[in-house]
C-alpha cells in the first residue's frame, strides 16, 4: 500500500467516524450550555487527561484562556495535566490514580466544571476526578470513547465517540473542542460561530 493509499484510507476513516458522531448533537447543547452558564456564573473549568488526552486537555483550556480565533477576555480555565512538579510529587506520594482528583478537590469549588478526557474511559485517576468532582460539587461533561468505559455515567454530561479506534476518537474530540469553544465564545461574546 502506498503512501497515498494510507493517506486517502485514514481520512475515509476519520470522515465515517465524524459521520456516526452527528448523533451527539444534543449532548453537545448541553455541554455548551452548561459550560457557558460555568463561566458566565465566574466559575471555572478545570480539565485532565492521560497522553494524548492530557494534550487535549491542556488544548482546550489554552483556547478558553487565551483565545480561539479573535481577540476578546479571557475565560477561567485551568488544566491538572500541566505541571509536572505536583503530578509526580502526588504519584510518588499517593498513587497516579489520584493526581486529578486531588487537584479537583483542592482547586474546584461548586460551581466550577470538570471536564474529564479519556478515550478509552478506563483511566482510574479520571474515574477518581470525576467521582472527586461530584463529591466537592461541581459539574463535569466526559469526552470518551468506546462505550465510555467506568467513566460513562459519572459526569453530568457523557460526550462518547462512537468508534474504537483510539486515534479516530482523539480526531473527534479535538471537533469537539472547537465545537464547544466556538460556542462558548458566540454565547458569552457575540462572536461568529465560524472559524
Amino acid at each position: 500500500m502506498s503512501v497515498q493509499e494510507i493517506y486517502l484510507d485514514q481520512i475515509q476513516a476519520a470522515i465515517a467516524t465524524l459521520e456516526a458522531s452527528k448523533t451527539l448533537q444534543d449532548e453537545v447543547q448541553a455541554a455548551a450550555e452548561l459550560l457557558t452558564e460555568t463561566l458566565r456564573k465566574d466559575g471555572r473549568i478545570l480539565a485532565c487527561g492521560n497522553g494524548g488526552s492530557a494534550a487535549d486537555a491542556c488544548h482546550f483550556t489554552t483556547e478558553l484562556l487565551c483565545r480561539l480565533k479573535d481577540d476578546r477576555a479571557p475565560l477561567a480555565a485551568i488544566s491538572l495535566s500541566s505541571d509536572p512538579s505536583f503530578l509526580t510529587a502526588t504519584a510518588n506520594d499517593y498513587g497516579y490514580d489520584h493526581v486529578f482528583a486531588r487537584q479537583v478537590r483542592g482547586l474546584g469549588r461548586p460551581g466550577d466544571t470538570l471536564v474529564a478526557i479519556s478515550t478509552s474511559g478506563q483511566s482510574p485517576n479520571v474515574v477518581h476526578a470525576l467521582e472527586e468532582a461530584h463529591t466537592s460539587g461541581l459539574t463535569s461533561i466526559s469526552l470518551l470513547g468506546k462505550d465510555g468505559g467506568a467513566c460513562a455515567g459519572l459526569a453530568t454530561v457523557d460526550l462518547i465517540v462512537p468508534s474504537t479506534s483510539t486515534a479516530r476518537i482523539q480526531e473527534v474530540h479535538q471537533v469537539l473542542i472547537h465545537t464547544l469553544c466556538l460556542a462558548i465564545e458566540h454565547a458569552l461574546f457575540d462572536m461568529p460561530a465560524t472559524l
